[in-house]
C-alpha cells in the first residue's frame, strides 16, 4: 500500500494510523469494562479487502495431512477479519465457513482455568516457558522440569483441560464449550466429523496424557483429559467468530458485541504474554520479531492476533507451512499489522 506523503494533507491510511495511536493513549483495559475505538470504517474495510486480494492466489503450503478430515478441507478457502473493541467487524473472503479451531483453542481454555482459579495455578501446575521443541514433543516432557511446560503446547493444553473444575467429563466439556461460546457471542458447535477423525488418530496425545499423569502433572483421569482436549480442538468456529473471541481479549475481557464480561481484565496481560512467546509453534520467535503481536495459530488454518485495546485480526486458510501455520493467514495478518503500525514494540523506536 502506497502512502501519499504530501506536505499539507494526510492520506486515509495515515489518518487511520494517527487516530488509532491517539486513541491508544487513552485506553486502559483495567480501568473500564469496555475499551472503545472508532477507526474510520471505510479504511479498515478497504485494508481487509486489500489483504484478501493480495494473498488469495498464494499457493504455498498444504493442508494438515495427519488428521484425515483436515486433509480434505478445500484448500482454496481464505478469509480475513478485523474485529475492533467497539464491536465493528470488517471482513473479506470465506469468513462464514466453519472450520476446526484446533490449537487456537488453547489460550481460551487457559483463560477459563485462570478465571476459575487465578493466575498462579498456571505457574505452579503447568508452566509458561516455551519448549524450543515441537508442540507435541514427548522429549520436552521428559527433559524439562515443568513437564507440561506451557498451556500452548499439547502437554500443557491437556493439563489445562484437567484443571477445569468439574465433577465429571460432561460437566468439564460443557464448561469449556460454554466459555468458548460466551467469548464468541454465540453458540459454537462440536464438529462431530473432526472429533471422530481426531479420536481415531490421537494415540500420541493419549501417550502424553498418561506420561503427565505419571509425573503428577495431570489433574483428572488421563483418558478423560485427552478426550475432552480432542473435543476442544474439534469445535467449529468461523473467522468472524474467532475474531470476536480475540477482540474480547483485546477489550479487557469484555465481549465487544454482547458487552458481557467473560474474563477479568487482570489476567489479559498474562495470557497475551504466553501467546507472544509460544503461540506460533516453531515460528514464535520470528513472528514476534516481525509483527510484535500476541497470536495463536492452529492446524485447522486459523490464526488470531490480538492488538490490546484496539482489535483482533484473524486470517483463515487451510494450507500450512512446515511449522503448521496458515500461509495465507499469516501473510494477511502481517500485511495489516505493518500497514497500521500495530507492532507493540514500535513505540520503543
Amino acid at each position: 500500500m502506497k502512502i501519499n506523503r504530501t506536505k499539507n494533507c494526510l492520506c486515509p491510511l495515515s489518518a487511520l494510523k494517527i487516530s488509532i495511536a491517539l486513541l491508544a493513549l487513552g485506553v486502559c483495559a483495567h480501568a473500564k469494562d469496555e475499551v472503545m475505538i472508532s477507526p474510520p470504517v471505510n479504511n479498515l474495510q478497504n485494508l481487509v479487502q486489500e489483504a484478501y486480494s493480495k494473498f488469495k492466489e498464494e499457493n504455498g503450503g498444504k493442508n494438515a495431512q495427519y488428521i484425515p478430515y483436515l486433509a480434505s478441507v478445500p484448500s482454496h478457502l481464505f478469509g480475513v477479519v478485523i474485529a475492533t473493541t467497539d464491536g465493528q467487524i470488517f471482513a473479506a473472503g470465506d469468513v462464514d465457513y466453519g472450520f476446526a479451531i484446533e490449537s487456537v483453542s488453547k489460550p481460551f481454555t487457559m483463560c477459563l482455568v485462570m478465571q476459575e482459579q487465578g493466575e498462579q495455578v498456571i505457574i505452579e501446575k503447568i508452566g509458561v516457558e516455551p519448549t524450543g521443541l515441537p508442540f507435541n514433543s514427548v522429549t520436552a516432557i521428559e527433559e524439562l522440569k515443568a513437564r507440561s511446560v506451557n498451556p500452548l503446547v499439547n502437554a500443557g493444553a491437556i493439563a489445562s483441560v484437567s484443571l477445569i473444575k468439574a465433577a465429571n467429563a460432561d460437566e468439564r466439556w460443557n464448561k469449556i464449550l460454554d466459555f468458548y461460546s460466551k467469548l464468541a457471542g454465540e453458540k459454537l458447535p462440536l464438529n462431530e466429523e473432526v472429533y471422530q477423525s481426531e479420536s481415531a488418530t490421537n494415540q500420541h496425545n493419549r501417550g502424553i496424557a498418561e506420561l503427565l499423569f505419571s509425573y503428577d502433572r495431570l489433574y483428572c483421569d488421563p483418558l478423560e483429559a485427552c478426550d475432552i482436549y480432542t473435543k476442544q480442538c474439534s469445535v467449529n468456529v468461523t473467522a468472524k467468530q474467532l475474531a470476536i473471541m480475540g477482540a474480547t481479549l483485546a477489550n479487557g475481557g469484555v465481549n465487544p458485541i454482547t458487552k458481557i464480561r467473560c474474563l477479568d481484565a487482570k489476567y489479559i496481560p498474562k495470557i497475551l504474554a504466553v501467546m507472544l512467546t509460544a503461540g506460533f509453534y516453531d515460528e514464535a520467535g520470528i513472528w514476534s520479531w516481525t509483527t510484535g503481536l500476541p497470536a495463536k495459530t492452529g492446524v485447522g488454518g486459523g490464526i488470531v492476533a490480538v492488538v490490546p485495546g484496539k482489535m483482533a485480526i484473524v486470517g483463515f486458510s487451510p494450507p500450512l507451512d512446515e511449522s503448521g501455520n496458515s500461509v495465507r493467514g499469516a501473510k494477511a495478518i502481517t500485511y495489516i499489522d505493518e500497514s497500521l503500525d500495530l507492532n507493540l514494540f514500535d513505540g520503543c523506536k
